[in-house]
């Protein structure tokens, strides 16, 4: 190594020989612990240490999402969650199955305690995939409509609506009570118990339009309209609950009291009143959002008005998802599309950026067209709500949606496949033996 005074005249000599030239950067001098050393040194203050130094890493860091799809959601239960999500089909509307004669109507009752109950229900022929259909085909209807849209209104269509109006008009004479709580105004278990003591009229109102022989479903369709408008022991709401009016509509579809071509009217007309129902619940009575996600979720209280709205917009020349973020479309159009009224209202209940307290609708505005956004939520809708423990734990069957049908139908499976066995092998001739 040559000396230090050799190397500086060294340089110098070369500088001053090419002074036309552009001096070389200047590279500056690394700290006194990144520097090699002999003796090992304490990476943080540079000081000599007798610890020896870590082997170099070899393995990229795992960096978590910003954004997950619940609340406490484990990085690897988000990503299976939004794996599952993604390659879901696209639920496909389906007709209804009419309920056929002989009729034995009974009290609905929760039958969803596990997990495995919870897919035995979305995949069965008999409950969860007709429902889902019947939901998916509600979104297809209305395609392309506007709320003020002309539409078949059928005598149904019309009894509901003008049911909805008077629930809407019972609010006013009940006012909420003086109250420091946030949420769980004590008034909405006055409200919800007038409603529930006029169920069996207003159900029997709408049989009235039908054959006598179902006028004894109104033990059933009580039971799933009275569940619809929030539970007033715990003064809340969600996504239970309007999944539970969807399931009211479906029963009158399925006792042939809802036709098909009552279905555009169903959404614009009897799903936006009951929405406008539903709003003035929450903010009169400050109903609290039954298991709501919190900024992870869709909305605090809805779904379908998303699933819905979406559909409404299909196509639509002007206005794409982006434009949810414009104030003058939400002004002027909110009253026509269900989707943009629900933003609009969210912006009203929820100070601060958008982008902050409605991540995931923040996100869904970047999807290209309207198309996209409405199979996203009807596969969110399935994957979110009807495959979730907590939010069909409480829904109820019974023979208008039956619960044991599918099991019934996969034990009667079984004991055919076991009998179509003994018959090759052991030469019995398939007898099922008695108890």
């Amino acid at each position: 190594m040559e000396p230090l005074s050799d190397h500086h005249d060294a340089t110098c000599l070369t500088i001053s020989d090419q002074s036309t030239s552009t001096p070389p950067p200047r590279i500056p001098t690394p700290p006194p612990h990144l520097l090699p050393s002999a003796s090992p040194t304490c990476c943080k203050c540079g000081g000599p240490t007798s610890l020896t130094p870590p082997p170099p890493s070899t393995t990229i860091p795992t960096y978590l999402p910003i954004r997950y799809p619940a609340v406490n959601l484990p990085p690897d239960a988000a990503s299976r969650s939004q794996q599952s999500i993604i390659l879901t089909p696209v639920p496909q509307p389906s007709s209804v199955p009419p309920l056929s004669p002989p009729f034995s109507f009974t009290l609905p009752v929760k039958r969803i305690t596990s997990p495995s109950d919870v897919t035995r229900f979305v995949s069965s022929p008999s409950s969860g995939k007709p429902f889902l259909g019947f939901v998916a085909a509600l979104s297809s209807a209305t395609r392309a409509r506007k709320i003020s849209d002309p539409c078949h209104v059928s005598d149904t269509v019309a009894a509901i609506v003008s049911i909805l109006r008077n629930l809407i008009a019972s609010v006013d004479d009940i006012p909420p009570a003086a109250q420091s709580s946030r949420y769980g105004n004590l008034a909405f278990r006055v409200w919800h118990e007038r409603m529930s003591e006029s169920a069996d009229q207003f159900m029997n109102d709408i049989l009235s339009l039908s054959t006598p022989e179902i006028k004894g479903s109104v033990v059933e369709l009580v039971a799933y309209f009275t569940d619809s408008f929030g539970n007033s022991s715990r003064i809340d709401y969600g996504t239970g609950h309007e999944t539970n009016f969807a399931a009211w509509l479906y029963c009158l579809a399925r006792l042939g009291l809802i036709k098909e071509e009552d279905y555009p009217a169903v959404v614009i007309r009897v799903f936006f009143v009951y929405l406008d129902l539903m709003r003035k619940l929450q903010l009169v009575y400050c109903l609290e959002p039954a298991g709501s996600h919190g900024v992870w979720g869709l909305d605090d209280y809805h779904f379908l008005p998303f699933v819905f709205g979406s559909a409404q917009l299909i196509d639509h020349k002007y206005m794409k998802p982006k434009s949810i973020h414009n104030e003058d479309i939400l002004e002027n159009f909110s009253s026509e599309f269900m989707y943009l009224s629900c933003i609009q209202f969210i912006r009203k209940v929820k100070k601060g950026p958008f982008a902050e307290h409605s991540p995931l609708l923040d996100d869904i505005s970047g999807v290209p067209n309207w198309t996209k956004v409405n199979g996203g939520l009807l596969k969110m809708y399935r994957a979110e709500v009807l495959e979730k423990l907590p939010v069909v734990q409480h829904f109820l069957f019974g023979s208008i949606i039956p619960w044991y049908a599918f099991c019934f139908l996969t034990l009667s499976l079984r004991w055919i496949d076991a009998a179509a066995l003994f018959d090759s092998d052991l030469g019995f001739e398939g007898h099922i033996p008695s108890d």
